[in-house]
């Protein structure tokens, strides 16, 4: 095997076959209803294949025993019940951390991470999922591990809610319920947002998934016309923002979408996103010691933010072994925090999880990835050493910004995030097999 350089932009995979079939979690209620009747089925199957898509635990087609034999092959060569073609699991924290690595039917892998908080005080048990939006991530923030792998290709709808379909069905089997749902894994959600979104509605919804709209977040390392265009839909949903740094200079180094999108012009759409939904924003803040911890930090994060109504969540950095940073002493996080509260902002600090099985984003895949050279460690810590020193005196980057950034504000594209079935119609199937055959009416599955 060729011996990969540090970064990378494209990872090997495993050589596997690419289903051509959708996903059913994917399609419209009324592209099912559809399809079902072309198939020659009464109204009343597209009821029993929703409650056993949403309502059941069954983990295929072939368990799906309230539908007969026939009905059940049918579905089949249409519609793929799950996308995710195999999972390893992986527990720590006493069990309250688990570790899920899903392999996708194209070989590429995605992660999400199960969290368990027990109920304590007035607080109610919670259990929080952490989702992938895509395989891989182009914007390469150096201290996350998932930016060392480089970007192979966005999920697909039913990709993202198959993640969310595989932690409900374990957490039943425990007697317990899915409370929160955060997309903040792999994958930068904002520049594959018509998923997001998409994926957003199927599980927001009633009739499908469920899950309430304020118990859903989705986060972002600063992409502002995705920004905007979430700000035009006006949902419920929680907007949180991977911000990690105040200064400009410093921001270049750790979140490379701001060479595009400076710290300003994002929390000024992020203010945009709070007064039209009229949610809370939450920050998300990487500490990582001696480069964005010390007072001085703490001071322009509170300037930053005076007045927003924001809340600032304080998280140290995990361990990531191509960089050559370490995580803050709680005693400094307690400082750092303690400024902020000073200065009138609401403060948490997170604890990490799991990090005896990887649970951070993108460690796991990394683990399954062929080992950099260390003389390709090497020089990438010499790199971030020079350039730290370089943005702690103030320089800004010289360097691009990620490739493939959209342009400018997108605007509201709502048609494109929410086609209606009604507008493309399903053409009676045909009897080819199912791995020569496009669902009529369906989109194709776009790979990158």
């Amino acid at each position: 095997m060729t011996e990969r350089t540090v970064p990378s932009r494209v990872r090997p995979v495993p050589a596997a076959s690419s289903d051509p079939r959708p996903g059913v979690a994917g399609v419209e209620p009324t592209e099912l209803a559809g399809l079902l009747a072309e198939m020659g089925e009464p109204a009343f199957r597209a009821r029993q294949v929703g409650d056993a898509v949403w309502r059941s635990e069954a983990p295929s087609w072939d368990a799906v025993t309230t539908l007969g034999l026939p009905l059940r092959a049918g579905l089949a060569e249409r519609l793929r019940f799950d996308t995710v073609a195999e999972t390893d699991l992986r527990l720590a924290d006493d069990d309250a951390t688990e570790k899920a690595l899903h392999r996708l039917p194209d070989g590429r892998l995605v992660e999400s991470v199960l969290m368990h908080y027990p109920a304590r005080g007035e607080r109610r048990e919670r259990n929080t999922l952490c989702i992938s939006s895509q395989a891989g991530c182009a914007v390469g923030c150096p201290f996350c591990a998932t930016g060392e792998l480089g970007f192979e290709r966005d999920l697909d709808v039913a990709e993202i809610v198959d993640q969310v379909r595989h932690a409900r069905r374990r957490l039943v089997s425990r007697g317990r319920h899915l409370t929160n749902l955060v997309f903040m894994g792999m994958g930068e959600p904002l520049l594959n947002l018509d998923a997001v979104i998409g994926a957003a509605r199927v599980l927001t919804d009633a009739d499908r998934f469920g899950l309430g709209a304020r118990h859903l977040t989705i986060s972002t390392s600063g992409v502002v016309p995705g920004i905007e265009r979430l700000t035009a839909l006006s949902p419920q949903w929680t907007l949180a923002v991977s911000l990690h740094a105040a200064r400009d200079a410093l921001r270049d180094l750790l979140v490379p979408l701001n060479r595009r999108w400076p710290v300003r012009a994002v929390v000024a759409a992020a203010a945009g996103y709070a007064a039209a939904t009229g949610r809370r924003v939450s920050y998300e803040y990487v500490m990582i010691d001696g480069l964005n911890d010390t007072p001085a930090d703490a001071d322009a994060l509170a300037r930053l933010l005076a007045g927003s109504g924001s809340h600032v969540n304080c998280i140290p950095m995990n361990p990531v072994a191509h960089t050559p940073w370490q995580a803050s002493t709680p005693e400094r996080i307690d400082a750092f925090a303690g400024r902020l509260r000073a200065a009138g902002l609401g403060v948490t600090i997170r604890r990490n999880r799991g990090q005896e099985v990887g649970a951070a984003c993108g460690q796991l895949a990394a683990e399954k990835s062929a080992e950099p050279a260390a003389v390709a460690v090497a020089r990438r810590r010499e790199r971030l050493v020079a350039a730290s020193r370089a943005a702690l005196a103030g320089e800004r980057s010289q360097e691009p910004a990620p490739p493939g950034l959209p342009a400018g504000s997108q605007g509201p594209v709502i048609a494109q995030t929410a086609p209606r079935a009604a507008a493309r119609p399903i053409a009676r199937p045909d009897r080819r097999p199912a791995a020569g055959r496009q669902l009529p009416g369906l989109p194709q599955r776009r790979t990158r």
